[in-house]
């Protein structure tokens, strides 16, 4: 017998039972970014290690440590997967000059990729569902963003989530800033972790992130970003909290919200949970005004936020949601396979209704008994059995019996008007 093969680690199956969850999500999604116009866009999951390279930044975690990067056997080329999908979504942009008429509202879904260690929520295949407005430089798109992932967290009762908000500011400030940080952590450079004396001088920024419990008080005493904001950065900032007080989103201002890709300015944002231990960010995302320069396009303002699908699914299971679980509606139940002409006819007619239908199908050891078929429709979670018997199908009929009401009641049904008895089917649903 030949070895038996598995999953890589950290990527996972998604079964039926629990894919019906990723539909109802994805339908709800769908919805929701045609309220608010918003696009699809479909990018390819293997891009040049360039964009990433250039577009979240070479001393990031990902380009770092957490890409899976490989050299193309046939010319050479350095190739990856994707990590994340807004260099990827501007990559697109900027190739296909989608600006030149306008800014654009987009939105994506797919599977990213990243070398983690393998946990709760976080896996090295995870999906994102994400949203990107370009073109448009105001903070009241800033705003909508979060008005629409609020909106998202309504569809699917999504409860246990708050907003954290902060500024990262314009180049120059943050370059102000940068110098006062390092100066602050090389004072207390004793405290500092692996990681910390790592960023130190590259990205002393990323240090504000950490989640490294010993190192707080160290973090909370640095210098704050907001304190270096010049009087633009300060009235985006305000103007966006006032749209956010006007439509009742309640937020919390994070100095340490600095995020881990290098190309954010400005509005940086997270909609985090405690639920989920220390995964706790949701949704995260902001404004990446100088992205499309770096990926070689002409300059244009952005911002966007990405959620992570397995999270948001974990976590209506903490809360408890009842999560759908679409079962047929009915299941038939075939004594004989000389029926099995007039039950495809039949379930043919049914489904174009639009009633959900599962036909009972021989194995190797043929059709099974009735009981056996029966056993099958139960499991099924069928709310009727359909049973097309010898006598039955002499007469024309078939024998609707009821599977879930706990009365087990029976009737026949004529097969030559469906029509006649289909609304029972369907009132019971």
């Amino acid at each position: 017998m030949a070895e038996k093969l598995s999953a890589v680690k950290g990527m996972n199956d998604i079964l039926p039972a629990e894919s019906a969850r990723w539909e109802w999500l994805e339908g709800l999604v769908r919805e929701t970014m045609a309220r608010f116009a918003y696009r699809n866009i479909r990018t390819p999951i293997v891009e040049h290690t360039a964009l990433f390279v250039r577009g979240i930044g070479e001393v990031t975690d990902i380009v770092e440590k957490e890409m899976y990067s490989f050299e193309d056997k046939l010319n050479g080329e350095r190739l990856t997967l994707r990590p994340e999908n807004t260099a990827s979504v501007v990559r697109a942009v900027t190739e296909h000059s989608l600006l030149y008429d306008g800014g654009k509202r987009l939105w994506y879904i797919g599977p990213m990729f990243r070398h983690e260690r393998p946990q709760r929520g976080r896996y090295r295949q995870f999906h994102q569902i994400g949203a990107e407005a370009l073109g448009f430089a105001g903070p009241e798109v800033d705003a909508e963003l979060i008005l629409l992932a609020t909106s998202l967290w309504k569809a699917i009762g999504l409860t246990d989530v708050r907003l954290e908000l902060n500024s990262l500011g314009q180049p120059a400030e943050r370059a102000a800033h940068r110098v006062e940080l390092i100066k602050h952590f090389e004072q207390h450079a004793d405290k500092l972790d692996e990681d910390g004396k790592r960023r130190l001088h590259s990205n002393p920024l990323r240090i504000l992130d950490t989640k490294n419990p010993a190192m707080k008080e160290v973090v909370e005493s640095a210098p704050k970003l907001m304190d270096f904001l010049g009087e633009a950065s300060l009235a985006h900032f305000n103007a966006l909290r006032a749209m956010l007080d006007a439509n009742g989103i309640s937020y919390t201002i994070n100095p340490r919200l600095v995020r881990g890709l290098d190309y954010y300015n400005l509005t940086v944002f997270e909609f985090v949970t405690d639920r989920l231990g220390s995964q706790g960010t949701v949704c995260a995302g902001g404004r990446y005004d100088d992205l499309i320069a770096q990926i070689g396009g002409k300059a244009a303002p952005a911002v966007g936020w990405a959620i992570g699908v397995e999270r948001v699914l974990e976590l209506l299971k903490e809360q408890g949601t009842d999560l759908p679980n679409p079962v047929p509606e009915v299941y038939a139940v075939v004594p004989d396979a000389a029926a099995m002409p007039v039950v495809l006819r039949t379930l043919q007619q049914l489904r174009a209704a639009g009633v959900r239908a599962q036909m009972h199908a021989s194995t190797a050891d043929g059709l099974g008994s009735f009981k056996s078929q029966f056993k099958k429709a139960d499991a099924s979670g069928a709310l009727f059995a359909l049973i097309f018997g010898a006598d039955e199908l002499a007469r024309g009929e078939v024998t609707v019996k009821s599977l879930r009401d706990g009365t087990g009641a029976q009737r026949t049904e004529p097969l030559a008007n469906i029509d006649q008895w289909l609304q029972t089917l369907q009132s019971a649903a």
